[in-house]
């Protein structure tokens, strides 16, 4: 049962991202040779996107280009999702130096997700990342271990992050899957009863379960201009509702990201102005509507060339990837909220 979900998994990666399940052709670029188990934030080579290195995030999907516009003045600290899937891989947090590992981590999430997210300084830390069976292992406190090694990574480098960079700068904090299993630990504790949460200009927490009494003070975001909260989204076929989501005692808070507002009024599909899915430079136009439905986000399937090989109903992985040009073009409309603030 778990390897073959784990290839269901990778199938819904190559779908929407196309990224090969091999890496190996890059893995030369990513022998930091440092001995250290725990990452080092001194060293760039364990930020995954950092502004003062080049790297994937910065890639801008050739549409875009024209309409770039960089804004040093904001920073964006982005929380990547699992890497560590190989079902046959008996670790339960990943080695910070295993060049295989950052290598599809790179090519897959940072580049096409984190990049989203570039047109502001662009921070995603390294971490010690759970694997992917600690979400469903039955070996409970192993499971938690692995997840709370990973957030310590994630603990330390934002303190980093703070102390050494950001400088007074307002912050947007943004994750997918695993990465938002971390950043609502994160927002709880240094944003949600802190004097920080007035630095933040928004939090885009997408692909996990958000229960509706998590924060004390963070609420989330009501309308597209909106500052000082937090969206989030699951994404599944309309009419479909996973089991794991039928169980949920409390409502998940849930934003629809083409309308950036909780109504349960359908966004349709010529709202989304753009995703970016398997060739990177190419933008599809019209791929998928949006619609709240008890806590999670409903599609119809999406259309773009390839889709036909879609037989899931779940599109977790194209969380980001499917309202592309709606998360960058959101940003920007918060950003200039907070600045007129």
């Amino acid at each position: 049962m778990i390897r073959s979900y784990s290839l269901l998994y990778l199938l819904i990666i190559f779908i929407f991202t196309g990224c090969s399940p091999s890496y190996s052709k890059y893995i030369r670029d990513y022998n930091f040779n440092n001995t250290n188990s725990s990452p080092d934030y001194t060293d760039l080579n364990y930020w995954a996107a950092h502004p003062y290195k080049k790297d994937l995030a910065d890639s801008i999907p050739a549409p875009l280009k024209k309409d770039y516009r960089y804004d040093s003045s904001v920073d964006v600290f982005f929380l990547y999702p699992t890497s560590l899937t190989d079902p046959d891989d008996v670790r339960w947090n990943a080695d910070i130096n295993d060049a295989s590992i950052n290598a599809k981590t790179d090519y897959s999430s940072i580049l096409y997700q984190a990049s989203a997210f570039n047109e502001y300084r662009l921070f995603a830390p390294r971490y010690r990342q759970a694997h992917f069976r600690s979400y469903f292992s039955t070996d409970t406190a192993a499971a938690l271990a692995a997840f709370e090694l990973a957030y310590q990574d994630i603990r330390n480098a934002f303190k980093y992050y703070l102390e050494h960079y950001n400088n007074g700068r307002p912050i947007v904090i943004a994750s997918h899957s695993q990465g938002t299993t971390h950043a609502l630990k994160l927002l709880k504790e240094f944003f949600d009863q802190s004097p920080l949460k007035e630095k933040l200009v928004a939090a885009y927490l997408v692909g996990m379960y958000i229960p509706e009494n998590y924060f004390s003070n963070l609420t989330i975001c009501k309308d597209p201009s909106q500052i000082n909260c937090f969206c989030g989204w699951r994404t599944y076929r309309v009419n479909y509702i996973p089991p794991y989501v039928e169980k949920e005692t409390i409502k998940s808070c849930v934003t629809n990201p083409l309308t950036w507002n909780d109504s349960v009024k359908l966004a349709t599909a010529d709202l989304n102005k753009g995703a970016i899915l398997r060739k990177f430079n190419r933008v599809y136009y019209n791929v998928s509507d949006a619609k709240v439905n008890e806590g999670i986000v409903w599609t119809k399937k999406p259309k773009f060339p390839g889709s036909f090989m879609l037989r899931t109903k779940n599109y977790h992985i194209g969380d980001i990837n499917l309202y592309y040009y709606s998360i960058r073009e959101n940003i920007h409309q918060r950003v200039t909220a907070y600045k007129k603030n």
